[in-house]
């Protein structure tokens, strides 16, 4: 079994930062991929950001500047830094990794879902 849990949410004000980390815990072997996505109420889950084992990193247009995905591989542990946030931030924010299972009897790979971590922007 495998677990994504996601921290550092809250309430900030605009022009405000926050650093969401989201740990993967279980029998895991390798992660490929680790990324953050954001639903705000009434509109579609979006890629926030995006950071495979090798390094490369992807970002939306609406946090390029403003947005630095990072990790620790060790930790299996995933980082997004927000600065100058803005209300139309306000989201909840998913963990997502890309990973193989360590086998017992199978390993498989799959994309695991953490519970999401409230951001919510507001003066």
């Amino acid at each position: 079994q495998v677990q994504l849990v996601e921290s550092g949410g809250g309430l900030v004000q605009p022009g405000g930062s926050l650093r969401l980390s989201c740990a993967a815990s279980g029998r895991i072997f390798s992660i490929y991929g680790m990324g953050w996505y954001r639903q705000a109420p009434g509109k579609q889950r979006e890629l926030v950001a995006s950071i495979t084992s090798g390094g490369s990193t992807n970002y939306a247009d609406s946090v390029k500047g403003r947005a630095t995905i990072s990790r620790d591989n060790a930790k299996n542990t995933v980082y997004l830094q927000m600065n100058s946030l803005k209300p139309e931030d306000t989201a909840v924010y998913y963990c997502n990794a890309d990973l193989r299972t360590v086998g017992s009897p199978l390993s498989r790979r799959g994309e695991y879902w953490g519970q999401g971590t409230q951001v919510t922007v507001s003066s």
